[in-house]
């Protein structure tokens, strides 16, 4: 029988008892994750060989959401931010979530691709077909230069060839389609890509200049779907307001940027936990937002004959369990441990479900009570340790402040004197 995400008051237990609830639910041996601590954090040798000029490490929290269900499968997730109510939030999402039977999300194929810019090319629509005359072999030389990914069923599958009118002059886009299958893929199709370069100016008699992925990876991406009973959320009118809200995010870019800048504070956390690029996540993202010419929501909220509120998200999710930070950072390979993920798709899934749950604790909360006051209960400690407060100190002055409605630097200040 498999086990529940659902960790009753998981958030109001220590850190250690959390740990101790993690290992249970992975099935880690006992003090597995507080050994993490000392036996798998990132060393400065292996830092100084993933990035240049290294001189430190920077710690972020590493935290675990709870109560997640995707595709009828219950998954505790790892995630890495530095704001509050970020975890919290999402996983309280994921509980609404579970009453109308948890996310359920799908998958395209891991298909990234490889732009090469060709320029200088005196009949650029006489080179277009040229270049789809010439499609076998330049897929075969872009596959003579990784035999492994091909041996396992992935590699560069097709060809496409755009004519861009830009100034001062007209030039060639070729697409290069590549099946990274669990890879992120830039190494991938940038080394395919630079392997075709002279054969297609051999073809085209232009000149290639740039050769790299694209990072709207819109031929990579990733579903997710939820319905949430209106008796979850507090009645179909909490509904009507998250759906004026959502309407709101559609409609104006302003409140989008806010509003899609909170899905990918979930998002962004799982990638960072998992060693992935965030960047290129978030990129790829934002510009998957403006696709038909202005930026919108990456989600849609709906409301269904029964009166309960549905909801969808799509974006690229181009996501790896091999290379990069994930094969090199301890950690990284701890969160994948954690997810008992087996493949980049089923990454992906989880991630884009993390995305959903977190814009609905968003909308939620903004079309109830307001982000403010759920933001900054749990804002309290922060201000208790910037006034001063240290060990058992820190629990006593966030209570007062959240009892006080003020939580401000200087009451906490305040607060700690009467204290002492």
């Amino acid at each position: 029988m498999s086990k529940s995400s659902r960790i009753s008051g998981f958030h109001k237990m220590s850190p250690a008892e959390q740990r101790k609830a993690v290992e249970e639910f992975c099935g880690f041996q006992a003090g597995y994750l507080e050994k993490m601590d000392q036996d798998l954090s990132l060393d400065i040798q292996t830092a100084s060989r993933m990035v240049e000029n290294v001189i430190g490490l920077f710690e972020m929290p590493y935290g675990i959401a709870t109560n997640f269900k995707i595709n009828n499968k219950d998954y505790l997730v790892p995630m890495v931010t530095e704001e509050s109510s970020v975890i919290a939030a999402c996983g309280n999402a994921a509980r609404l979530a579970r009453e109308g039977g948890g996310f359920f999300s799908i998958v395209t194929e891991p298909v990234m691709i490889a732009q090469i810019q060709v320029v200088h090319i005196k009949n650029p629509h006489y080179a277009l077909v040229r270049i789809y005359e010439n499609k076998e072999r330049l897929l075969a030389l872009a596959n003579e230069q990784d035999p492994m990914l091909c041996s396992l069923g992935g590699g560069a599958f097709d060809i496409e060839v755009r004519i861009v009118d830009a100034q001062p002059q007209k030039f060639l886009v070729i697409h290069l389609f590549v099946n990274v299958k669990d890879a992120m893929g830039a190494n991938a199709v940038n080394t395919m890509a630079e392997a075709i370069a002279l054969l297609i100016e051999e073809i085209t008699g232009g000149e290639v200049l740039l050769r790299i992925l694209s990072n709207l990876a819109d031929r990579r991406l990733a579903r997710s779907m939820v319905r949430v009973p209106k008796e979850a959320l507090g009645g179909e009118e909490v509904v009507d307001k998250i759906l004026l809200a959502y309407a709101f995010a559609a409609s104006d870019p302003y409140r989008a940027a806010t509003h899609n800048k909170g899905i990918m504070n979930g998002i962004s956390a799982v990638v960072l936990a998992t060693g992935n690029d965030t960047r290129a996540i978030e990129a790829g993202a934002h510009a998957y937002a403006c696709r038909n010419g202005r930026y919108t929501s990456l989600t849609t909220w709906e409301k269904n004959i029964d009166g309960d509120l549905c909801g969808t998200i799509e974006l690229p999710l181009a996501l790896g369990l091999v290379g990069g930070a994930t094969a090199l950072h301890p950690k990284a390979k701890l969160s994948l441990s954690i997810l008992n993920v087996s493949s980049a798709r089923q990454l992906a899934e989880i991630t884009a479900a993390v995305g959903l749950a977190q814009n609905l604790a968003a909308v939620r909360v903004l079309a109830t009570e307001g982000v403010q006051k759920g933001h900054m209960r749990l804002h309290a400690k922060n201000i208790a340790v910037m006034a001063g407060a240290s060990g058992p100190a820190i629990d006593v002055v966030a209570q007062k402040l959240i009892e006080s409605g003020k939580i401000r630097v200087d009451k906490a200040k305040e607060i700690l004197a009467e204290m002492l």
